[in-house]
């Protein structure tokens, strides 16, 4: 049976108000802190082929390193996951014009979205194998130009057989663009111990969608291709090289039949590592999947074990519905309208081998 859910005061923000770090964990050895502000995971302990547990996303051991960072280590990302083309959307009949935070464009809600936010209403759920913590935040009407006023909860579940289930639930009172991830780094080798490059990936997509030189999206889908083609296993040190920008694609999760995103989580993408005997399986019910190799930490930053994170530390799976969704609807529409309430869950499972 998993102990009870504790938290502690991980550190105060400028205005005085308290952020707490909670951690929950499965009868299976899974263990999570989730931080109220960014709704961060902040450390995720999973055993390892012998036993052993290791801190498998990078983070930080402070707060103010959070304040800082630009990075969006293991925060939630929102109101939009991505880069919005020129930071402006059509809506309605209505421009909106959005933070210009990478300008010329937006990028994961701007200079203070989701991740930069205090999250609040902690509540606790546990049950004999597993246990929740879920979260609130209310973003305002304008927050970084977007309309309307949105509520999101977001609920963490550490369940017995060492899954990471994100499920986030979303209302708004009037249409507003919505698509939210969770951004962590994962190296299943430990978040101390460098480049990923010793990792193997498979993401099950026959489609990706390109970028122009500012990396925003340019609307359009193609099939893979043989530089960015994970549909079988890869390993990372051979395949980033190859990546535009050694950055990671945009691409579209291959889903049974025709639709969109349902109610039915779906396989994304699988990281294993040899050495360690750690797997991690991505299930989602959203319609895409973002891969980023940290292409763009350059050393400069100290993390958890006091050794600062270099190029390809870690790697990034994003379940999302299409960023720039708004500005390109065909690519996948991700208004959310008054009177539906979104609704989407991923799923990170962790084994052994």
């Amino acid at each position: 049976m998993a102990s009870s859910p504790a938290f502690r005061t991980f550190g105060h923000l400028p205005n005085g108000e308290s952020v707490e770090a909670w951690t929950i964990r499965g009868s299976g050895g899974l263990v999570a802190e989730i931080l109220t502000y960014g709704a961060i995971v902040s450390r995720l302990l999973v055993p390892g082929r012998d036993g052993d547990l290791q801190d498998v996303v990078l983070g930080f051991e402070e707060l103010d390193s959070y304040l800082a960072d630009r990075a969006y280590f293991g925060a939630m990302v929102g109101r939009v996951a991505g880069r919005v083309t020129r930071a402006r959307f059509p809506l309605d009949g209505k421009i909106y014009e959005l933070a210009a935070n990478e300008p010329p464009n937006h990028l994961h809600g701007g200079f203070r979205g989701f991740s930069k936010q205090l999250w609040t209403d902690a509540r606790v759920f546990e049950e004999d194998e597993s246990h929740s913590l879920c979260l609130t935040y209310v973003s305002p009407d304008g927050e970084e130009g977007y309309p309307g006023t949105v509520r999101v909860i977001v609920t963490y579940t550490v369940t017995g057989r060492n899954v990471l289930l994100i499920r986030t639930e979303a209302c708004t009172d009037r249409a507003t663009p919505l698509s939210l991830t969770s951004h962590c780094y994962f190296n299943l080798a430990g978040e101390h111990s460098g480049s990923i490059a010793d990792h193997d990936l498979a993401i099950f997509a026959e489609k990706y969608f390109p970028v122009g030189s500012d990396m925003a999206l340019l609307g359009e889908g193609k099939p893979v291709t043989a530089a960015n083609d994970f549909n079988r296993l890869r390993n990372l040190g051979v395949a980033v090289p190859k990546l535009y920008r050694n950055h990671g694609d945009l691409y579209s999760i291959s889903r049974p039949g025709e639709g969109g995103a349902g109610s039915q989580l779906v396989p994304a993408a699988r990281l294993v590592h040899g050495a360690s005997g750690r797997m991690m399986d991505v299930s989602t019910t959203a319609t895409h999947v973002q891969l980023y190799t940290a292409s763009g930490l350059d050393g400069t930053i100290p993390g958890k074990s006091g050794r600062a994170y270099g190029r390809h530390a870690g790697i990034c799976l994003e379940c999302e519905g299409y960023p720039d969704g708004a500005n390109f609807p065909a690519m996948g529409d991700i208004i959310l309208r008054p009177g539906h309430v979104q609704y989407e869950e991923t799923s990170y499972a962790f084994s052994t081998f």
